[in-house]
Order: structure tokens, then C-alpha cells, then sequence
């Protein structure tokens, strides 16, 4: 489970509820001193997550689809500064196109700016069988419930981003300190 946070507080809670790591839209500098989870930051240059001190950035298909070099070239950026590049897709084109210009180690499948009328859990799931055995699989879909969770898991995927608050919700109950 992967908890969006907006600021130290609720990545210190999403910690203590249970996350393996934290998710940021964007980039705060004040984040990885309230955390020892991974950070990936969504919306930012490898340069900007770096100085951060986050652990991966993400990197959208969108946008740098076209053949002048500017996908493979952020993608070399953030394997550079050794971040984790997570390659975000929103459709079979696009996962495609990652995987014949990049094969990259991350996906990030989202629902985010999709087709309004399709059911955004259901494109998520759609994109699910397209990813090659061997490569990690994260939702970036917005959860109505234990359910969805339940069945992104069931489907493969290896990560599901959720509300910082609804980590211990998802998750369980932490193990009994040792």
C-alpha cells in the first residue's frame, strides 16, 4: 500500500498505519525527514525529486510521446541521479510505447485524465494483462473500498496508492512490536 500524503504528518501516520511508502503530487523538501519510507513524487523533474531527497519520480508517457528523444531523455535523467523512474500509462498505447522505447522496471497505471465514461477501476484493470511478467504494477485509481483493493491484488497489482488516511483501513492492523 502506497499512501498519498501532503505534508510530514500524514506521512509520519501513513507510516505508522502500515504503508511501504509515501506519495507526493508534488515535491516538498520537508518530507524526508519525517519519514523512513520510499518517497515518489508524481509531478516533478528528476532534478526537483532528487534534491528532494525523494526515491523515485514519476514519469508520464503523456506529453513526451513524440519520437525528438524528450521521454528517453528524462528517463536516463532520473536513472542518472539514481532515482526509481516510475512510468506512468494511461492506455495500451502508451504502455506500448514505454515498453518498446523505454522497458522500464515501474508502471504506474492511471486513471487519472482517461476517458470520463469508462469506469476508472475497470481501465486500470484493462492495462493490467499488457504488463510483461517481471515488472511491478502500481494503481494510481481512486479506491471506493477493501473490495477494489482486494481486487487489484487479486488481478496483480503489486502496489495500489490509497489516502493517507485510509492506510490502516486497508492494511489491517500492524503486527505486534517484537
Amino acid at each position: 500500500m502506497l499512501a498519498a500524503v501532503d505534508g510530514p504528518e500524514a506521512a509520519r501516520a501513513a507510516e505508522a498505519d502500515g504503508a511501504e511508502a509515501v506519495v507526493l503530487d508534488a515535491v516538498r523538501g520537508d518530507l524526508r525527514d519525517a519519514t523512513e519510507l520510499p518517497i515518489l513524487v508524481l509531478a516533478a523533474t528528476p532534478a526537483e525529486a532528487h534534491q528532494a531527497g525523494a526515491d523515485a519520480v514519476a514519469v508520464a508517457v503523456d506529453g513526451l510521446d513524440d519520437e525528438d528523444g524528450r521521454l528517453e531523455g528524462v528517463y536516463a535523467d532520473a536513472v542518472e541521479r539514481g532515482l526509481d523512474c516510475v512510468i506512468a500509462v494511461r492506455d495500451e498505447d502508451e504502455l506500448q510505447l514505454a515498453l518498446d522505447r523505454l522497458d522500464p522496471e515501474i508502471f504506474l497505471l492511471s486513471a487519472r485524465g482517461g476517458d470520463e465514461d469508462a469506469d476508472p477501476l475497470e481501465r486500470v484493470l484493462a492495462l493490467l494483462p499488457d504488463v510483461p511478467a517481471g515488472k511491478l504494477a502500481i494503481a494510481d485509481v481512486e479506491i471506493a473500498g477493501v473490495d477494489a483493493v482486494a481486487e487489484l491484488e487479486r488481478a496483480g497489482v503489486d502496489a495500489v496508492i490509497v489516502g493517507a488516511g485510509s492506510v490502516a483501513e486497508y492494511v489491517g492492523t500492524p503486527p505486534p512490536a517484537v
